[in-house]
């Protein structure tokens, strides 16, 4: 076609055009076959003989069906050793199989490389003119037909050949590539369909039909019969038009090629009056005008007939071999694809006498399919990945922390310091890799780039094709091979470990993250994948405990580490709530941390955190933290229950301090509850911390959806109904808004209650834990830790967390119980300054040492409750009091104006 180009647009007008593009395989087949029936013309005729040897020649192995195969040389060679005078015969047989074995392989070798380029160069030319597919349609089906039986014979002979040296010709690592081009010449018949029917329509109404009219006028004899066979012929043929194809009529010419058939019968027998041996043309333009009609109503069979590669299903070690062989090269990566396409064929295979092999086959098709092309899925995936890394380390070089090195030099050039000696290495800035002194170097992130080009060729075969009757889309493989190692690797960056109590920062976490998200969306340049909605589907799966596969998460990793590592250790007093820099800070002890608190905690980290799990991430963060706040009030409820006589003494008496004085000393347990109140602060101010971190993530994302969250917050008064006043604090604290009663803690109380417990026992105990920690917070000024820090503006043992925690716990039970929180705050208000104030006149220093900062922890809690008042404050405690705690606390801060 291209040594020619001139001739590009002319016909091939072939007269003997079905054997132009019958299969070789078949035609051995029946002369092998043959000859074994009717052997006595190979010792008489010499052309018989020459055609014989020629099937010898062309390999060992016939297929007789599905896997079976006939070894041709030997069944001969069996056949004519019992008789007489064919022992010439049995030295030919010799001769040809060792010409097989000698050079068979080879020559199929290089005529598989041969079909390869000659298939690549047709497609490509078609593809670019596809209106050449009218004139050249003889030359797909031929090209088709070659190939396939290239691809059967290496089949069968690669599944069968003895142990020999030249094994390498019956194994080819390109075999991917014929298949592929196999396939998208099968693609453009059936996408230009129209266009060959146009052509052809044409043909045969302005050519063939003419053609066919001079041939029957030239004949001599012509019966009634046969002439009106022809005159049909003629007319049905005369008779098309383009605005046939145009309007997309059916075209059915089987009748056409049934009325030639019976014609050939007439024609064929003895003494028949039209004998049709006498009129060659006649044959020669009918069996150009069938093929002709063949490609307007029948293409499809025509692949079938000319590419079918079903037989492919019952060599399944042979097909995994070659998918093998050609994943390991390079250049085979682009068309990886045509092997799972081949199993589009496998439908055709079974047979109707035999319904009950469907399904077996069906499985071994789709197993195999399901194989190759995870297999592809993942060599992609790999390298998708590899090069996010590759990038995901680039971007890590550019972080803050990163930068301390180059401060440190400048620093030296400017003070004018001695530089570090030659011996030791400098590291190379950010962008040192992009400096090239020779582009056709090519680097390791080049070779990815390569090989991803190559790998995403292949998905250009097809969007989907058909195995039986399932619909397979390659790309989804892809996808889901990409989230589950994304999964994997998102995991892998969270570095957690249990026993070292060691986690990567949410900040540098999420760098990676978004470092991997832009490097994955150009994988869209390469190929039609939805990145977008892959990297949503990890990463709303990791604001889950557990993803789709039942792993562990981001979320799961990051709450157990907070629970276990942060919040244990500042109930310990190791780690500080620190209210001034919104963080947790780590105390400088004798044990030092595996990690610094700050670096964790900070308004920084937490936003990062709220970026990555999501306020579903947060929503279960908050559920654990709410489990251990309520197992610290299931023991708080048993020791109000042990001292209950005296709690409810001391709540009817605590005007009266001589009695309150005694009561105090029968009082047990008074540091436990308030070691256990605090541990409930300390969580809860964590979660504060957290959700207004969520608040100004949400902010950022989606303000719009915020402010009415926020409006409708806002819109709750006193006297709206508990049940709607919870509804709307539910949806307001999953926005990360704060809210007069948590909605979280509410639900966690109420699950608490059993219905055994009467409501009115529970709002006793709730009262009486309240008397419990109002009176024992004196004890407080006995601890050397509750002095307060200017620096952290709380105190060094976390008990300013108090405040947090008996505000929000007792508007959660006073809720669940229906009672009136701001009333029994007011009682609480005025039974804890009764016993501060009775710690003021004690004169002993030992006693008295730490009493400012405990009085501050009053003011605490009033300005935290959106129940109480300075007023309340003030009626029952002297600010002067407060006003002087303030003074005395702040006099080691030496304050400087600039």
């Amino acid at each position: 076609m291209t040594g020619s180009p001139l001739l590009l647009l002319l016909f091939l007008v072939e007269l003997g055009m079905a054997c132009e593009y019958l299969s070789m395989d078949i035609m051995e087949r029946w002369i092998i076959i043959g000859f074994l029936l009717c052997h006595s013309s190979l010792n008489t005729n010499q052309a018989s003989q020459e055609l014989w040897k020629m099937a010898l020649r062309s390999g060992l192995y016939l297929n007789l069906i599905r896997e079976e195969v006939l070894n041709i040389h030997k069944v001969t060679e069996d056949l004519f050793d019992g008789m007489k005078g064919y022992s010439k015969r049995i030295a030919d047989i010799k001769e040809c199989r060792d010409h097989v074995l000698a050079n068979c392989g080879a020559m199929h070798r290089e005529r598989r490389h041969f079909l390869r380029a000659a298939l690549k160069e047709l497609f490509k030319v078609l593809e670019d003119e596809p209106g050449l597919l009218g004139p050249k349609a003889l030359f797909v089906m031929m090209a088709l037909s070659f190939s396939r039986d290239e691809v059967l014979w290496l089949v069968r002979h690669s599944e069968n050949m003895p142990k020999m040296k030249t094994l390498d010709d019956y194994n080819d690592n390109q075999m991917a590539e014929l298949l592929f081009y196999m396939e998208k010449l099968r693609g453009l018949m059936r996408k230009f369909n129209q266009v060959v029917q146009r052509y052809h329509v044409q043909y045969l109404a302005q050519f063939d039909a003419l053609l066919l009219n001079d041939t029957i006028q030239n004949m001599y004899v012509c019966p009634e019969e046969e002439s009106v066979l022809m005159s049909s012929f003629v007319s049905a043929l005369s008779a098309l038009s383009v605005k046939q194809v145009d309007n997309k009529e059916e075209f059915d010419f089987r009748g056409l090629r049934l009325d030639w058939l019976r014609l050939q019968a007439y024609t064929s027998v003895n003494k028949a009056p039209l004998p049709l041996k006498d009129y060659p043309d006649l044959a020669k333009v009918m069996n150009m005008i069938q093929f002709h009609t063949k490609m307007v109503d029948s293409v499809e069979e025509m692949l079938y007939e000319t590419s079918e590669l079903s037989i492919l299903c019952f060599y399944p070690r042979v097909i995994e071999k070659m998918f093998t062989q050609s994943s390991e090269e390079m250049t085979m990566k682009r068309y990886l694809m045509s092997f799972p396409f081949v199993f589009s064929h496998f439908n055709q295979c079974g047979h109707p006498l035999c319904p009950e092999e469907t399904e077996i086959l069906e499985k071994r098709s789709l197993r195999l399919c399901v194989t190759f092309l995870e297999q592809i899925a993942k060599q992609t995936s790999s390298v998708v990945l590899e090069i996010c890394a590759e990038q995901r380390n680039l971007n890590d070089q550019l972080l803050p922390k990163h930068c301390a090195e180059s401060i440190s030099a400048a620093r030296y050039r400017k003070q004018k310091k001695p530089m570090p000696k030659k011996g030791e290495v400098q590291k190379e800035k950010p962008g040192a890799e992009s400096l090239r002194k020779d582009r056709t170097v090519a680097t390791n992130v080049d070779k990815m780039h390569m090989m991803l080009t190559e790998l995403c060729s292949s998905y250009s075969l097809s969007n989907d094709f058909m195995v039986f009757e399932h619909v397979v889309i390659p790309a989804e493989f892809l996808f889901s091979q990409l989230e589950m190692r994304l999964m994997e690797i998102i995991i892998k960056m969270t570095n957690y470990n249990q026993t070292t109590q060691e986690i990567t920062r949410p900040s540098d976490l999420l760098a990676g993250i978004r470092s991997y998200t832009a490097s994955m969306h150009s994988l869209s340049s390469y190929i039609n994948v939805d990145v977008t909605r892959l990297v949503k589907s990890v990463l709303l799966q990791h604001t889950q405990p557990l993803d789709s596969h039942g792993g562990l998460t981001v979320t799961h990793y990051y709450t157990t580490w907070y629970l276990e590592a942060v919040l244990r250790q500042a109930s310990s007093s190791l780690i500080v709530h620190c209210p001034t820099m919104q963080c947790f800070v780590s105390q400088s002890t004798d044990n030092e941390l595996s990690f610094r608190a700050e670096e964790f905690s900070d308004v920084s980290e937490l936003q990062a955190l709220a970026e990555l799990i999501g306020p579903y991430g947060m929503k279960f963060m908050g559920e654990n933290l709410m489990w251990h706040i309520t197992s610290q009030v299931s023991e708080l409820k048993k020791m109000v229950v042990e001292n209950m006589d005296i709690l409810v003494q001391m709540k009817n008496n605590f005007d009266k301090p001589e009695e309150m004085a005694n009561l105090k000393k029968r009082l047990t347990g008074g540091e436990n509850v308030l070691k256990r109140m605090t541990i409930i602060g300390v969580i809860l101010s964590f979660r504060s911390m957290a959700m207004d971190c969520l608040k100004d993530i949400l902010r950022k994302h989606c303000p719009f959806l915020m402010a009415p969250i926020e409006c409708l917050r806002d819109f709750i008064s006193p006297d709206t109904d508990i049940k709607v006043t919870l509804s709307v604090f539910e949806l307001a604290s999953a926005a990360g808004l704060k809210c007069d009663i948590d909605p979280a803690l509410v639900a966690a109380i109420s699950n608490m209650q059993t219905d055994n417990t009467p409501v009115e026992e529970e709002f006793k105990l709730s009262c009486l834990l309240l008397v419990y920690v109002a009176v024992s917070l004196p004890t407080l000024a006995l601890d050397l830790n509750s002095l307060y820090s200017r620096e952290h503006g709380g105190h060094n043992n976390n008990i300013h967390c108090l405040a947090a925690a008996i505000n929000q716990l007792a508007a959660a039970m006073f809720t669940v119980q229906n009672k009136n929180i701001e009333q029994q705050l007011k009682e609480f208000l005025l039974l804890a300054s009764s016993t501060l104030l009775q710690l003021g006149q004690n004169v002993e220093r030992v006693d008295v040492k730490n009493r400012e900062s405990i009085y501050l922890l009053l003011h605490m809690i009033v300005e935290d409750s959106p129940f109480l008042s300075q007023d309340m404050l003030e009626s029952c405690f002297p600010y002067a009091l407060l006003r002087n705690a303030y003074r005395e606390v702040h006099k080691a801060f030496v304050v400087t104006l600039a």
